[in-house]
């Protein structure tokens, strides 16, 4: 099996385009829709690398990156994090930045530039 993407994303539409375009490559998608979910899949399972919506319905990306990066499990203070947003107001990249996000990319997603993104962290298997 691939490399294992986790994707907390609320947007049904948005979970079936990256679930496809990732897995045209290689990569196994985990799915959480939640920010909290997200979080207990992250530390349930092993995870090579977390696609992180902002705005999320329970609590927001940041906050989930935040808890991500202090989690119990040693290993998730390492796992990139890109961060998929709609946000793109002046200060929105930084603040993700400083949430622990190691990227930041606007929606509406580019599948071109996903596939360079996760392939810089994680070189696909096809």
């Amino acid at each position: 099996m691939g490399n294992i993407v986790l994707y907390i994303e609320d947007n049904p539409d948005n979970m079936i385009l990256v679930k496809r375009a990732l897995e045209s490559r290689g990569y196994h998608l985990l799915q959480a829709m939640t920010g909290l979910d997200g979080i207990s899949m992250a530390e349930k399972e092993k995870v090579d690398l977390i696609l992180l919506d902002i705005n999320l319905p329970d609590i927001d990306g940041y906050e989930v990156a935040r808890r991500i990066r202090h989690s119990s499990k040693p290993a998730l203070a390492y796992i990139p994090v890109i961060a998929i947003t709609a946000n793109a107001l002046k200060g929105d990249a930084e603040k993700a930045l400083a949430a622990g996000c190691d990227v930041y990319m606007s929606k509406p997603i580019n599948i071109r530039e996903l596939w360079a993104r996760v392939e810089g962290f994680l070189p696909s298997e096809n």
